[in-house]
């Protein structure tokens, strides 16, 4: 039997935990120091903190913009993704639909190819056919929103299916000899246990449309234009802002840090729903 070494593993994962908090602590820093000073001898402490960044960041009405845009695009996404991704999961799961493993493998071989390749038919897309009139979807948040469905819901589907079938069939045929609609079976009995699950997808999905930069940045010019690619207008022929830029990058990681803690709870069950069956 192996001897358990708590000591080890205390200082395993706090070595583990300050390489991973490391780069964040040092974005910080620069963050709060002055342009100057980031030339110069580079050091772990500080000595005063320079808050300028910050109030010429928050001063922004342009970047507030962005960051709205991020906040409205990525929470719609991930709802939509979300609620789609539950359907479908639901569809696969319990009835019995012909081929459904080809239907469910098909839809992940969306999510393989790299988002450059869709880049110019999106393009052509949003400029040209759906640019009719008033209506478009180019620079707009509801284009974004369901550009980003193209790559998170085949993610989704992936990542709650295995919840769904962790959810016994025999309660939603218990459920329906009590006299229940299938309207009612789901909201009643499926979705209170796939609550773990859907707050995992909802967080992932989340993040990745928070964090794209590439369709952002070729499928806006301001009105729908996100935080991500405001960074890129601080990298400029006569120099870099690194404080700004910095500075810009702590802000934005609050409302990830905001959802994490809003379905923390949910997160570990949800990744391990359904990963062990009888």
């Amino acid at each position: 039997m192996q001897k358990e070494r708590p000591l080890f593993n205390v200082v395993l994962w706090v070595l583990l935990s300050v390489l991973t908090l490391f780069p964040i602590y040092w974005l910080f820093v620069i963050s709060v120091k002055p342009a100057v000073d980031l030339f110069t001898t580079p050091s772990l402490f500080l000595d005063t903190a320079y808050w300028t960044n910050y109030s010429n960041v928050l001063g922004n009405e342009t970047l507030r913009r962005y960051m709205l845009n991020s906040v409205i695009i990525s929470s719609g996404n991930a709802l939509l993704c979300t609620t789609l991704a539950f359907m479908a999961c639901y569809a696969l799961s319990r009835y019995d639909l012909g081929g459904k493993e080809n239907i469910f493998f098909w839809t992940i071989t969306n999510r393989m190819a790299p988002a450059a390749v869709f880049l110019l038919p999106f393009f052509l897309l949003f400029t040209q056919v759906f640019a009719i009139g008033d209506f478009k979807l180019y620079d707009t948040r509801i284009g974004m929103i369901l550009l980003y469905c193209t790559f998170n819901l085949p993610f989704a589907i992936w990542t709650l299916r295995p919840t769904i079938d962790g959810i016994p069939k025999e309660l939603d045929e218990a459920a329906t000899v009590d006299g229940a609609s299938t309207w009612t079976l789901i909201r009643e009995v499926v979705f209170p246990l796939a609550r773990p699950g859907l707050a995992v997808t909802l967080i992932l999905t989340w993040v990745f449309a928070w964090n794209e930069f590439l369709l952002a940045a070729t499928l806006t010019s301001f009105n729908a234009r996100t935080i991500t690619t405001g960074l890129s207008e601080y990298v400029t022929t006569t120099g870099t802002e690194w404080g700004t830029m910095a500075s810009i990058a702590i802000i934005t990681l609050i409302p990830a840090l905001v959802v994490f803690a809003v379905v923390q709870r949910h997160i570990v069950a949800g990744l391990t729903f359904g990963a062990v069956k009888e």
